[in-house]
């Protein structure tokens, strides 16, 4: 699988500016929503390859967001990392458990979120 458009799922201006920036310096195409419902428009229209998804967000936590994805069938092989704050093991195990592929968590290292980024476009 070859990862070239990614949504961004981020409602903090300056994360979404910093992400954005490591993701297209790197190459990728990259949509922003700031909640789960912006999300879900951009997917009709975008149909990325990926989803960065936030946690912590107004509405919908990306937790949450993610296990709704991963029921629908329009959306559930779209693969989904969660970038977050909540760095314990238990929010990673959390994380993967309603269906993330990986966990990155912030401050973000670009060297971090990009490996994440290819290891899924290699799978």
């Amino acid at each position: 699988m070859t990862i070239e458009k990614i949504l961004l799922v981020e409602d903090s201006k300056t994360e979404t500016m910093i992400i954005t920036q490591i993701l297209e310096d790197a190459g990728y195409s990259v949509k922003n929503a700031s909640s789960a419902d912006q999300a879900m428009e951009r997917l009709r229209t975008y149909k990325p390859d990926l989803i960065l998804m936030d946690v912590v967000m107004p509405g919908q936590s990306g937790f949450q967001f993610t296990r709704t994805l991963g029921r629908d069938p329009e959306f559930s092989s779209i693969p989904i990392i969660i970038c977050s704050s909540k760095n314990l093991e238990t929010d990673k195990v959390w994380g993967l458990r309603q269906g993330a592929k990986d966990y990155v968590t912030k401050p973000v290292e670009a060297g971090a979120l990009l490996a994440a980024v290819r290891r899924l476009g290699v799978a």
